[in-house]
């Protein structure tokens, strides 16, 4: 087997350089791209699921195609959308904690 070659992975940093091109304003996510899916480029955002939000809405992503699920034991909520841009796939994801029961407060313990 051979080692593949930094273009292998044209598709990603193309399309890596088109977004910092075109959404400086937007927040950095962590990125992720790989010899193991050479056109796949990955954004996730750890803790800011608002973050996750302003890159969907600035890629028209519907919010309709967003998925969901609970990982880590019931510990963390994932928000997960996947598209096709300038020949690569993309991979969009968020995570964020779930409040453990006991740090979960009231409105009205908030207000007080």
């Amino acid at each position: 087997m051979s080692t593949p070659t930094l273009s292998a992975l044209n598709a990603p940093l193309l399309l890596l350089r088109m977004f910092s091109a075109e959404y400086p304003h937007l927040p950095a996510p962590c990125l992720e791209v790989s010899t193991v899916y050479p056109d796949l480029l990955t954004l996730s955002f750890h803790d800011d699921l608002a973050g996750f939000e302003a890159w969907r809405d600035a890629l028209g992503i519907a919010v309709e195609s967003v998925s969901h699920h609970v990982q880590g034991d019931g510990r963390t909520r994932v928000l997960e959308a996947r598209a096709d841009y300038a020949g690569a796939r993309l991979h969009l994801v968020g995570y964020t904690k779930i409040p453990a029961p006991g740090e979960v407060r009231s409105r009205a313990e908030v207000d007080s």
